[in-house]
This record gives structure tokens, C-alpha cells and sequence, in this order.
């Protein structure tokens, strides 16, 4: 029995799949592509533009960024989609981590597909000047010394902030009290005024309250140093081994995308993120490039969702 043609050309070249109108055989990109992702302004919406302007040459298609809501939003939107290729995600890590916390109108390992890592952001472990704590070995002594006397601030409840901490007071065996705000603004001027005494929370936020001395860097959540925070440990040298939590954005496509169109994406989209530029933009952003293959943010997902699955039901988290 003889392979078709187009089959041929599909293993061979694997740039060829079904377009959007079903006729097998077209190349792809045929048409405009869409990235599905957060409102205007936040750090979802400055990773899409980033990649669209990356990738809309090479793809030899303009490629538009379409902002949504907030929350289970993106995700909704994306995982409705058809799984040609045209419409594509780009999420932090609460794609996959709200979902622990609230039903979801969408599985986050069933109804997408792994295209990429963009970019992280690490966290700072930062205490106010007046918590005498020098280190976070430090700050581990005083709090089981003290249990349930000192608290922390975050975003909100469910927040990445909010998981760090937790995730840092169950692997260092601490008891803090948690003290959520409405939103990351409050929660910093909460910390600066010496209302909370522990945080952590994004680098961009931190940094300035600790270069003027408002706040006292002890650690950074990252798994190695951070070239945004040079010369600050990280927290699993310093007290906690094997701690990590960092801030993610990943691109995704609807589950069912064919390999070929998501193998070409992957493609472009980390040679568009690894250029000097790029990642400069990031950096200036307070953000790493971190692109990725396909399988390494699917086992990235996977193992955040366990892990966090388990300090949510230990500390009795959750969304009302």
C-alpha cells in the first residue's frame, strides 16, 4: 500500500497540516495567527507582544494579540478554539494552578498543548529592617522560635506570592500568619510600613524598596542566583534545600494541534526569544527568558501542579 503524497510531505518536511479549512495539504501559516492572553498592560500582555513582533516575520503572517479578562478568562477562550494553530495562549502559571484552588471551565493538561516557556520571574524572600533577621536561616530560628507571631502580605489569596510563601513555611517548617490584600501594591506598602514582616513577591517590586533600604533582600526563589539580583542566595543555599518558586509565562495552543504546526511554533518562538534584544527587553522588565522545548513545560506543568496540590491542602487554601 503506497503512502499519499501529502503524507510523505508531512513526515518529510513537517511543516504541512490541515488549514483552517480543512483542506489537507496547505502550508502553514495560511492566515493571521491570534494569541489569546490577559488585559492590556499586564505581564501577559508585554510577553505576547513580544512574541508576536518575534515571530510574525519568519511566519510570513501578521500575528495579533487579542487581550481578555483576567483569571480562568485566557484560558476559556484558548481551550474553545480549533486546534489549527491560528489561536495560541499565552498564560502564567495560574493556568494551571487556580484550578486547584476553584473549579475551572477548562482541565489544564487535557485541553491544551505545550508550545513553550517564555519567561520567569523570580521572587524575593524580603523582610522589613526591623525584623532582626540577617539571613534566612535567620529568619527560619525566629520563626519556630515564635510560631504563629509573624505574618506575611501577598496579592491577594491564591496568588503566586501567596504559594511561595506557603510552599517556603511547609518546606521550612515554619507557622506564619498570612495577611492578604487587594492587590500587590497594597500588600508592598503593607511591608514597607512594617504592618507584615515577611514577604515574597516579584523582584521588580521588591528591588527598589531594598536599594532604598525600605526592605531587606535575605533570598531569591529561583534554583540558581538570579542575574537580577546578583550576589543575593538562593533560598535552597541558604535554609531551605530543593525550595523553589518562580513566577512563569508559557505559550500553549488548543489540545490536538497538530505536531508538525506545534514544532514549527516552538521553533521560532525560542529563536525569537533567545535573541539579545529580546532577552534584553525582558531584562529590563525585570524578567528571564526561559523558552523551551514543548515536553519540558509539559513536565513543568505537571510537576508545579503536584506540588502545589499538596501545600494548598496542607495550608487549607482556598478561592471562595
Amino acid at each position: 500500500m503506497s503512502i499519499p503524497r501529502y503524507v510523505a510531505e508531512i513526515i518529510s518536511v513537517g511543516l504541512v497540516a490541515l488549514g483552517a479549512d480543512g483542506v489537507s495539504g496547505q502550508a502553514y501559516p495560511t492566515k493571521p495567527i491570534r494569541i489569546v492572553t490577559s488585559p492590556a498592560g499586564g505581564g501577559g500582555d508585554f510577553t505576547s507582544r513580544i512574541i508576536a513582533q518575534a515571530i510574525s516575520g519568519p511566519l510570513g503572517q501578521p500575528v495579533i494579540v487579542d487581550n481578555r479578562g483576567s483569571g480562568f478568562i485566557p484560558g476559556e477562550v484558548a481551550s474553545k478554539a480549533p486546534s489549527d494553530g491560528y489561536t495560541l495562549l499565552v498564560n502564567g502559571s495560574t493556568l494551571w494552578v487556580f484550578p486547584l484552588l476553584r473549579k475551572a471551565p477548562y482541565d489544564p493538561v487535557r485541553d491544551f498543548a505545550p508550545i513553550s516557556v517564555a519567561e520567569r520571574t523570580v521572587f524575593i524572600v524580603a523582610v522589613h529592617p526591623s525584623l532582626p533577621a540577617k539571613s534566612t536561616k535567620e529568619l527560619i530560628a525566629m520563626a519556630k522560635a515564635k510560631p504563629g507571631e509573624l505574618n506575611y502580605g501577598s496579592g491577594s489569596v491564591g496568588s503566586a506570592n501567596h504559594l511561595a510563601v506557603a510552599l517556603f513555611a511547609s518546606m521550612a517548617g515554619i507557622n506564619v500568619v498570612h495577611v492578604p490584600s487587594k492587590g500587590p501594591q497594597l500588600a508592598m506598602t503593607a511591608q514597607i510600613s512594617g504592618e507584615t514582616q515577611l514577604t515574597i513577591f516579584d523582584a521588580g517590586l521588591v528591588l527598589p524598596h531594598v536599594k532604598s533600604g525600605r526592605l531587606r533582600a535575605l533570598a531569591v526563589t529561583s534554583a540558581e542566583q538570579s542575574v537580577l539580583v546578583p550576589g543575593v542566595p538562593t533560598v535552597a543555599a541558604s535554609g531551605v534545600p530543593g525550595y523553589q518558586a518562580t513566577g512563569m509565562t508559557a505559550v500553549l495552543a488548543p489540545a490536538n494541534t497538530p505536531a508538525a504546526i506545534i514544532s514549527r511554533l516552538n521553533e521560532e518562538i525560542v529563536r525569537g526569544l533567545n535573541r539579545p534584544e529580546v532577552k534584553q527587553q525582558f531584562l529590563n522588565a525585570m524578567v528571564e527568558v526561559v523558552a523551551s522545548s514543548p515536553e519540558q513545560l509539559a513536565a513543568t506543568i505537571k510537576s508545579d501542579m503536584a506540588r502545589m496540590s499538596k501545600v494548598i491542602q496542607d495550608a487549607g487554601i482556598r478561592l471562595d
